[in-house]
């Protein structure tokens, strides 16, 4: 007799079973593609691993997210529900954004000036779990593994230069800094060494002696001749072949390239031309309010005569590095007695203060964020560059401690983390129009609970907000407008405060990262728009909690979709 289960048709899953079945599968393969990255989500299975980085691999990712785009279409999206459907469409754009990058060549530039595997290696050992045998071993195996990963990244670049795609002469200058400072005499000496000096209790003792061995051994024969063979072909091979023109547009297919970078990291429909004139508006709004701020002083002065003097005058500038991390967890502490005057939801993951490392201090900015793990086992770091002090002027702590901690990245980021009901895909998902435009647009809140109260700190506030706007001309110009690199760090310094040692870094990082610094104003600019569509709309019945609770608790999203979000949020 037959089965009366057996005989009652299945049931067809629904538009969300079948999207959410897309997702667990598309992150299954994101994880194996890139194990680190797996690492930082708090997947543990692939510690052991190092990411295969050749064309050969990228191409076959990509086909597979071909795959998965024509499965999504096959959904019909009009059946999901809200949530849903603002998952459908972050996930669309990631997919087609990696395809486009891919297909364009970006897997040309695997590193920059100042960030690239040999530059994140060395963190690793920050990064990854080492409270157990297991977790120890798991550390051995990637530093055994760093000589393929390295010889991998040298064949990219090869081909990188066969293609006429390398970075620009004139950002590589004190490429070698990063590299020797691994090239120690002794195992002992090296970074990757440290975690082997203290074991924590899960490792047992008799293990110890054993561990520390392997580890003296995968440094000495692995990791240490891998930095000197890339040391040796990037001074050897790369460097003279690096291309003399700065702008992207001038290696082969650069200009496409370059369009589809300002709509990726904009995640807007916009070309270089508009973003150039919006940066010149802004310039010029932010200059008048910048004259306002300095009438406030009392300096007898005009505005370029006041930043030299802000250049200048040694008051503004720590003495010690200790004093500028004191004054930047000073102005931190007093703002995390005020976020629940802005917030509903905080996130329960805690944020540290670093020194940035000494081996990439000079090449690197002022400041970044490291987020936190995705299990939850390390805080979110903000680490701040205590090299060259007379670079650092203290009138920009708050407005950069804001964007870097919070309410800025670590408020925005480690909130994300924690959204549980969002798909794996989606807590992890770094928009840079939206991370960076919150970041940015956070620094601004500080004018709404008590800080820029001393007009130093307010010009530095509108200082960094004109950094940002300046971005937006001197990327668009010298990737699609002709400027050379002497044009936009003049541009740089005729229209901000900033120490002339931040601007040259800073423009470099433009010069070697196409389309990355458009995010942050244009980003701030679509927040600040919505806030002010939603402060007209609703008049009294405006919380400002609550529409931070609208834009922070979907994750990170496309700007469009950001403002799809907001307008039925406006509606209901």
């Amino acid at each position: 007799m037959q089965d009366p289960a057996l005989s009652q048709p299945q049931q067809q899953p629904t538009a969300g079973e079948q999207l959410q079945a897309l997702f667990a599968e598309s992150w299954a393969e994101d994880l194996k593609f890139d194990p680190l990255f797996a690492t930082h989500c708090g997947v543990h299975d692939y510690n052991h691993l190092l990411p295969n980085v050749l064309p050969e691999a990228e191409a076959a990712y990509a086909a597979r997210n071909r795959q998965f785009l024509q499965r999504l279409a096959a959904i019909d999206r009009s059946r999901l529900a809200p949530q849903d459907q603002i998952s459908y469409d972050v996930f669309r754009r990631l997919k087609q954004d990696a395809l486009a990058e891919f297909e364009l060549g970006a897997w040309r530039m695997p590193i920059t000036n100042r960030e690239g595997f040999h530059i994140y290696f060395p963190e690793l050992r920050r990064q990854m779990p080492l409270a157990t045998t297991d977790d120890y071993e798991d550390y051995l195996a990637r530093l055994a593994a760093f000589g393929t990963y390295t010889d991998q990244h040298i064949e990219l670049l090869r081909r990188a230069i066969a293609d006429q795609w390398t970075l620009p002469a004139a950002v590589l200058n004190g490429f070698e800094r990063p590299l020797e400072a691994h090239l120690v005499d002794q195992p002992e000496q090296s970074l990757f060494y440290e975690p082997f000096l203290h074991f924590p209790p899960g490792v047992p003792e008799p293990e110890h002696a054993r561990l520390r061995q392997a580890a003296r051994h995968a440094i000495s024969t692995v990791v240490i001749p891998a930095y000197a063979r890339f040391l040796a072909f990037m001074r050897d091979e790369y460097v003279p072949a690096a291309r003399g023109s700065e702008g992207i547009s001038a290696v082969p297919g650069g200009r496409e390239f370059y369009r589809h970078r300002v709509r990726k990291f904009t995640t807007l429909d916009v070309t270089p031309e508009e973003v150039h004139q919006i940066g010149l508006d802004e310039v010029a709004r932010i200059r008048a309010e910048m004259e306002e701020v300095l009438r406030q002083t009392s300096f007898s002065g005009d505005l370029a005569a006041f930043i030299d003097h802000l250049r200048s005058d040694k008051r503004f500038y720590a003495r010690t590095p200790d004093e500028l991390l004191k004054e930047v967890a000073l102005v931190l502490k007093r703002m995390d007695g005020e976020l629940p005057r802005l917030f509903r939801t905080l996130p329960r993951m805690p944020y540290g203060i670093r020194p940035v490392p000494d081996y990439v201090a000079p090449l690197t900015t002022t400041a970044y964020y490291s987020p936190p793990a995705g299990d939850g086992t390390r805080a979110g770091y903000y680490y701040v560059n205590t090299y060259a002090l007379e670079s650092r002027p203290l009138y920009e702590i708050e407005a950069l401690s804001l964007h870097e901690a919070v309410p800025g990245h670590h408020l925005q980021i480690a909130l994300q983390q924690e959204l549980a009901d969002l798909p794996a895909f989606q807590r992890f998902a770094g928009i840079t129009a939206f991370v960076e435009g919150w970041a940015l647009y956070a620094e601004r809140l500080g004018l709404e609970v008590g800080f820029y109260q001393d007009p130093y700190s307010n010009f530095g506030r509108l200082s960094y907000e004109m950094w940002r706007a300046c971005r937006l001309v001197v990327d668009t110009g010298i990737h699609y407008l002709g400027w050379s690199r002497q044009q936009a760090i003049d541009f740089m310094a005729q229209n901000t405060a900033l120490a002339q040692h931040n601007i040259v870094a800073e423009v470099d990082r433009y010069i070697a990262w196409p389309g990355q610094a458009l995010a942050y104003k244009m980003g701030e600019l679509k927040i600040r728009e919505l806030r002010a569509r939603a402060e007209a709309r609703l008049g009294p019945a405006f919380d400002l909690r609550e529409f931070h609770e609208v834009i922070l608790s979907s994750g990170a999203l496309p700007l469009d979709v950001l403002e799809a979000k907001v307008e039925r949020y406006l509606q209901r």
